[in-house]
């Protein structure tokens, strides 16, 4: 079957050379270099791999799957290489999500120009495709799975594998005869449109029919008015409603006479509740919504932890890719530990540990190129240094030499400011924090004589350093005899502005002896102490100082802490291992997921008032209890758990899980359908009380029973509470890997909506899957317990 979209594909010489194919390089580490042979499909949009050209050849990776294209100067393992293959020769292939990059190396420039470019004009072709267009380059690849042999047509026993693969358990007779009415040829085999029309029979779903009838008038049409009527009784549009409706039709009706006459088809009422218009995420939270005018610390900023690591905390691999998936996430607090390395460079890896070295200059440039590709607002720079004078000169100047203007290294206007700056008056700068010789308003006095000699200097340095951390409430005994600080170099220290560290040693301390612009670290242990002992303290110090948290040092494996109780007590950066998928991470991209993505998110008034009483541990009035009912409905599409194993089938439930202040966390979970992973119907009704929904955060996640262990996950969407809009709409594509794609239909007062247009939690794209949800939203206070 030749793609649905091969009409539509640009002709580019490079591609029609790709479909030829080329003998190129695979390299996975210094020791692992073989050559395979590439070949782009005739469809346009799958790539296949060999061992030698006409050998036998299997899927390599599909263009829905790629993010970008790098040169091969670019590439960390390219640049260890570059004795051995010329670098302009290599390029890497970067997919979404949390799948390896792909470097290889061509024989010749001319061949590596040719995959580059080809393969970034499919990428861009695949990135400005619409929903039509996702659906028929998603019914083409299944039809390149289903068709075994590759003949471009499919028999009935190769539907009946494809139904396996797609999770469908059905009566044989019945397949047979979805397939005989699809043959409208009657060759015994489908083809092109004839696939098309078998899916549709396969996909065709009472329960979206039931509610398409519910507003037309003769079961084949939304009018306008039936439209408007849809809008405004099950979306809750209220006044737009009429005008939405034009904008949708417009948009969304696939027919030409549809759109002029201004009716809604079936297929177009479809397509919109598979949009982004008809998810459950509200649109309005999508672009940057929130007044980033506030102080720094009155924000919620995404934050890593050992950034540079891309495995477990000792013996994994250190990379710049670490910092590069970050920043292109939105993460906007990355730290870097720097030690003293070989040929006066310093290093970045995880100290006294078996994990790998990468020069700090490679991670500064990483820095600097991907530091605004997501986000223009500002990026922070946690340095833990632990280098010596001389490397630590080194490290101000590749800082200042990289960055350049980008830096930010002296206050906004040279003026000594009485809070922190905004996000908006700090975009597109990176601002270091660590350690610092002096008080900021120290630093913008008129300049003092300078030392008469370099020893007078150091003794300078080291009595200041001494000076800026109060002796007499260091936990160490006085018994014991200090261990020797490296003194700080005068030029790393003038680069800390606005976010100077400082230890922590009560919270009385920071409000007699600290600044505004001095910031705490804690790790999740004391975090959590100091919640559970003091949470309205720990409160009011987060409404004038940045906190840090990060994960304990016990978490050798890169597991993380669930981050929501110490987001409950205003901390800003919550550090996490962002290499780590699981439910911490999810709920870290469901946090950030508003507003544009730009990792600044503003807290509730409560979490910023300085007269604040608020408790995270004992939240109690002026907080008005929500009521959630969410009537779970259907699914479609959900993927195998297993894809190894073509005959197994899912059984899937759905779990609604809240996550806020301790009363506010809990989980409901629907029963499990046996048997069937492509249309399972549940029709259940759940029901949550939150207390504090300014905190709530909800995750949905679909599980495949297992009686006899516990269930394995499939596939989850996590949003906050307060995006969550109203209608009859569907969640987006459920994912933690490439592997697990779903999309929900979901719906809270009268109906809410979750995103079903792409999956866009790691960026993978696989638009059919879905599950019907209805949430009812209550805003009235509740009644009891």
């Amino acid at each position: 079957m030749a793609s649905l979209l091969q009409g539509r594909l640009p002709v580019n010489q490079d591609l029609l050379l790709m479909q030829k194919g080329t003998l190129m390089r695979k390299v996975r580490s210094k020791s692992w270099k073989k050559l395979r042979y590439f070949r782009l499909q005739d469809d346009g949009m799958t790539v296949w791999h060999a061992r030698q050209a006409g050998g036998r050849a299997k899927p390599s990776f599909s263009i829905s799957d790629v993010d970008t294209v790098r040169e091969g100067h670019e590439s960390e393992l390219l640049r260890n290489l570059a004795e051995e293959f010329p670098l302009e020769q290599g390029f890497t292939i970067v997919f979404h999500g949390r799948r390896s990059n792909l470097d290889l190396v061509a024989n010749s420039v001319e061949e590596a120009q040719i995959w580059m470019q080809g393969l970034q004009l499919l990428v861009d072709f695949v990135t400005s495709m619409d929903q039509q267009e996702r659906l028929d380059q998603w019914l083409s690849d299944w039809f390149q799975h289903g068709d075994k042999n590759q003949d471009g047509r499919m028999t009935f026993g190769e539907v009946q594998r494809l139904l396996h693969l797609m999770n469908v358990e059905m009566d044989q007779d019945h397949a047979f005869q979805l397939f005989q009415r699809a043959d409208a040829s009657q060759s015994g085999t489908l083809e092109g449109e004839e696939f098309v029309e078998f899916y549709k029979s396969l996909t065709q779903r009472p329960e979206v029919q039931e509610l398409f009838e519910k507003f037309s008038s003769d079961g084949q049409k939304l009018t306008l008015l039936e439209f408007v009527d849809f809008l405004q009784e099950e979306q809750k549009e209220g006044e737009r409603a009429s005008d939405l409706a034009l904008e949708l039709i417009d948009c969304y009706e696939p027919s030409d006479s549809g759109k002029l006459r201004h009716v809604l088809s079936m297929d177009g009422f479809l397509s919109y509740l598979y949009s982004k218009d008809g998810d459950i995420f509200n649109p309005t939270c999508l672009p940057i919504y929130q007044d980033m005018t506030q102080p720094l610390n009155q924000y919620y900023i995404s934050s890593s932890h050992n950034t540079y690591l891309v495995g477990d905390q000792l013996c994994g691999q250190s990379s710049v890719e670490g910092y590069i998936r970050a920043l292109k996430r939105g993460c906007r607090c990355v730290e870097v530990d720097i030690w003293d390395g070989p040929s006066g460079e310093p290093i970045v890896y995880h100290g006294h540990t078996l994990t790998s070295r990468i020069p700090f200059k490679d991670v500064v440039a990483a820095i600097g190129q991907y530091a605004f590709q997501t986000s223009d607002y500002p990026v922070i720079l946690s340095l833990e240094n632990h280098c010596s004078w001389e490397q630590q000169e080194i490290i101000a100047c590749h800082l200042t030499e990289i960055l350049g203007n980008q830096l930010l290294s002296t206050t906004l206007d040279g003026h000594l400011p009485t809070q922190l700056p905004s996000p908006e008056e700090l975009r597109r700068k990176i601002l270091v924090k660590g350690k610092k010789l002096k008080t900021l308003e120290e630093d913008l006095e008129e300049e003092e004589e300078e030392p008469e000699s370099e020893l007078e200097e150091a003794e300078l340095q080291l009595e200041a350093q001494m000076e800026s951390e109060p002796q007499e409430l260091s936990p160490r005994s006085k018994d014991k005899k200090k261990k020797s600080k490296p003194i700080l170099c005068p030029s790393l220290s003038a680069l800390v502005v606005y976010l100077k560290a400082v230890t922590f040693y009560s919270f009385t301390h920071s409000r007699e002896h600290y600044r505004f612009y001095e910031t705490s670290s804690f790790s999740e242990a004391k975090a959590k102490s100091l919640i559970k002992e003091a949470g309205n303290e720990f409160v009011l110090h987060n409404t004038w100082q940045l906190s840090r948290v990060y994960p304990s040092g016990l978490r050798t494996d890169s597991s993380n802490y669930n981050p929501q109780e110490f987001w409950n007590a205003g901390c800003q950066m919550v550090a996490l291992n962002m290499q780590t998928a699981g439910l911490e991470m999810d709920l870290c991209d469901g946090l950030f997921r508003q507003n544009a993505g730009s990792g600044y998110v503003l807290k509730p008034d409560f979490l910023r008032d300085a007269q604040s009483s608020f408790h995270p541990e004992r939240p109690i009035s002026p907080f008005k209890a929500r009521t959630l009912l969410i009537q779970v409905i259907s699914g479609q599409q959900l993927p195998k758990v297993d894809k190894t194993k073509e005959e197994s089938i899912v059984d899937p439930l759905v779990r609604v899980e809240i996550f806020g202040v301790r009363p506010d966390t809990s989980r409901q979970e629907t029963s499990y359908v046996e048997n069937n992973g492509f249309n399972p119907y549940w029709g259940q009704t759940l029901c949550f009380r939150v207390l504090v929904p300014e905190l709530a955060l909800l995750r949905f996640v679909v599980k495949d029973y297992d009686w006899k262990s516990r269930n394995d996950f499939i596939g989850q969407y996590t949003l906050p509470w307060n995006c969550m809009q109203q209608g009859e709409p569907v969640l987006p594509p459920l994912a933690r890997t490439p592997a697990l794609a779903a999309l929900l239909i979901l719906s809270p007062a009268p109906l809410s909506r979750l995103p079903p247009h792409t999956l866009a939690l790691q960026g993978w794209h696989q638009p059919p899957s879905s599950l019907h949800l209805c949430a009812h939203l209550h805003p009235g206070r509740a009644r009891g317990g």
